[in-house]
């Protein structure tokens, strides 16, 4: 039987809402969609949701992304970074594409792929979003067993730690034992506003190799 193909013309800050949907209706509308679109998607418990994000909400991940490579770079660690990948299983009925993403612990798991299966490969280690107004979209991090998610919102950052089958707020990140993340990136945000990313990096690089080597 044919399928409608979906055509979304959202602009910026908008969200559209479709429910139910089944998993083969959650992947024909992924088919759909393409993969060059601006949009991102989540979808969990047949609640699929498909968001265009503002140009701030583009900023702020890219800077928040830039900060985290800036501290695994200090402290001589390695990572590699997927972006907005789509992360999906058939088996959680869930799927979700992260503002930003960094698979840290596990890093050498996915070197080299440009296709990964979470029923065999892990999910990320870390994953950024600026904007989370949604229970559907920390729902599908919750199914996918992603560890740690960061949500950046009003000058604030709120660090979600899987423990069990849901997310707990914690002060402390796993990711960066010891740091004060929370305290530093509203600081660091703040700081980008004032004189922009490449001299606020440089000054945080500063600032914490000197923390690292006390």
């Amino acid at each position: 039987m044919p399928t409608t193909a979906i055509r979304l013309q959202l602009k910026p800050g908008q969200k559209v809402t479709l429910q139910p949907v089944s998993w083969q209706g959650f992947e024909e509308i992924m088919t759909d969609l393409g993969e060059r679109r601006s949009s991102r998607i989540a979808y969990a418990n047949g609640i699929m949701e498909i968001m265009t994000p503002l140009p701030e909400h583009e900023r702020a991940k890219i800077s928040l992304a830039d900060w985290v490579k800036t501290l695994l770079r200090i402290q001589k660690r390695r990572w590699e970074p997927l972006g907005s990948t789509t992360f999906k299983r058939e088996d959680m009925a869930a799927g979700i594409e992260p503002d930003e993403c960094f698979y840290i612990q596990n890093y050498k798991a996915v070197i080299g792929k440009e296709r990964l299966d979470l029923t065999v490969d892990p999910p990320p280690d870390l994953a950024i979003e600026t904007d989370l107004t949604s229970k559907t979209e920390l729902a599908a991090y919750e199914a996918l067993r992603v560890p740690e998610v960061w949500i950046y919102e009003r000058g604030n950052l709120k660090i979600n730690v899987l423990q069990g089958n849901s997310y707990v707020e914690s002060q402390d990140s796993p990711t960066f034992p010891n740091i004060a993340v929370v305290e530093i990136i509203p600081e660091f945000m703040q700081r980008v506003r004032e004189v922009g990313v490449s001299q606020a990096l440089e000054e945080f690089e500063i600032f914490m190799g000197e923390i690292i080597k006390k």
